[in-house]
């Protein structure tokens, strides 16, 4: 490996991890702070969509990441980087002097971690070093200023395998148990310096749970020719308005959770998936939301379904999104870590979870839950949102927009 120290970045769906190697990471050379939160839901959620567009090419089943979390820990990788390393991730990340800034990485973590009785949403940042290496303390100060990254010594030349436990049960501990073995019997080596690992959990209920006893099965189309039986939820709203829009073919429905601050978003097209995905965009997520009302829908159908996801060719994808020589070890610049050139990023793993039932959501790395209207046949004019066939959701924080996971449903009763 002519020396160098692999970096192995771990997403977790909940949790996103980064090992590094043989190179090193360098601070952001660009001290100017920008207090719009806006900027950074838009450079997410640019991040999140490219990301969708690179996985819908190779994963043929349910997609459910967490696009947070993956965006946070190259953010603290980003940290690290100088020459055309930063500036590919710069690019890929949609970073600019004047569009993000480390205070909002501050402001979300502070927000995420808050105690509130109506929900649970949290964030976990951590640096795991190998023990004696040297990392430069303007890094550390960096990830713990601006990222709350909690710093650990493990010994990876020696005790390889206990280290890679240590961090998985912090990890599985900090996700309800819901993340576990985020690092593989391979992922962690010797020669790992440095891991960078982000955890996202969430759990909240529907602001208007479904009942129970009204869950039935029912056909779900998977495709023009094959139908599967399902769970499927409904409720028949009364007095109450949601976020709607029917653009033809595609119907747009939110639905908030108990506390109001997050929704779920639930994008269900008419006809086949892939040209909903094929155009789907930051820009026109933003168009699809300023057109949905306030409207009482009669009838709302969703299917309970339950993933657990994993991803190993990140890698891949990130270098299709232009975040190339970070992978090289003869190329990666992550000097702004140790001070010189001998880290680099070695491996991606994303792994999630979610689960959606008739009460609300469960995510860890990854949340998702999916509604459908059905008419009641007496009424003059129904509004019917059925989703009995594949659709895209999105559970976003309502203030600022921002995409905390994203998903597909293709098929609501397999589990990955």
């Amino acid at each position: 490996m002519n020396g160098k120290i692999s970096i192995i970045f771990l997403s977790i769906g909940i949790i996103v991890a980064i090992l590094i190697s043989s190179q090193s990471l360098k601070a952001n050379s660009a001290d100017h702070i920008s207090n719009d939160l806006k900027n950074m839901a838009k450079a997410n959620n640019k991040f999140a969509f490219e990301l969708y567009s690179q996985l819908s090419k190779s994963e043929k089943g349910n997609i459910f990441y967490s696009p947070l979390s993956i965006f946070t820990a190259l953010a603290m990788t980003y940290e690290g980087a100088r020459g055309q390393t930063a500036e590919e991730m710069k690019s890929a990340l949609h970073f600019s002097t004047n569009s993000i800034s480390r205070q909002n990485f501050v402001y979300i973590y502070n927000e995420f971690n808050k105690k509130n009785k109506d929900y649970e949403l949290k964030m976990l940042n951590n640096l795991w070093l190998q023990k004696g290496y040297n990392v430069l303390k303007t890094y550390k100060d960096n990830v713990k200023k601006y990222y709350s990254g909690e710093i650990t010594n493990l010994d990876f030349i020696n005790e390889t395998e206990k280290s890679r436990q240590a961090i998985n049960d912090l990890i599985r501990k900090n996700t309800n148990n819901k993340i576990r073995d985020l690092l593989g019997p391979d992922s962690v080596k010797p020669l790992t310096r440095l891991i960078i690992t982000n955890a996202i959990y969430f759990k909240e209920s529907w602001q208007w749970e479904f009942d129970k006893s009204k869950t039935k099965e029912q056909n779900f189309r998977i495709n023009e020719t094959k139908a599967i039986r399902t769970k499927m939820m409904s409720i028949q709203p009364d007095k109450v308005k949601f976020n709607y829009a029917d653009l033809g073919n595609l119907q747009i429905l939110e639905l908030p959770y108990k506390g109001e601050k997050n929704s779920m978003l639930i994008l269900l097209p008419s006809g086949d998936i892939k040209e909903l995905e094929n155009s789907l965009t930051e820009e026109k997520l933003v168009e699809y939301k300023n057109k949905m009302q306030k409207t009482k829908l009669d009838s709302i159908y969703i299917p309970k379904f339950k993933f657990d996801l994993g991803y190993d060719k990140l890698k891949e994808n990130l270098k299709e999104m232009g975040i190339i020589s970070a992978f090289e070890n003869t190329k990666a610049d992550f000097s702004s870590i140790t001070g010189n050139r001998e880290l680099f990023i070695s491996d991606i793993v994303h792994k999630a979870h979610i689960e959606v039932d008739e009460k609300g959501t469960e995510a860890a790395a990854a949340t998702a839950a999916v509604m459908t209207f059905t008419a009641m046949p007496d009424a003059p004019e129904p509004i019917v949102f059925k989703a009995d066939h594949p659709f895209i959701f999105i559970i976003q924080e309502k203030n600022t927009g921002i995409i905390l996971f994203i998903g597909k449903v293709l098929n609501p009763t397999t589990e990955n």
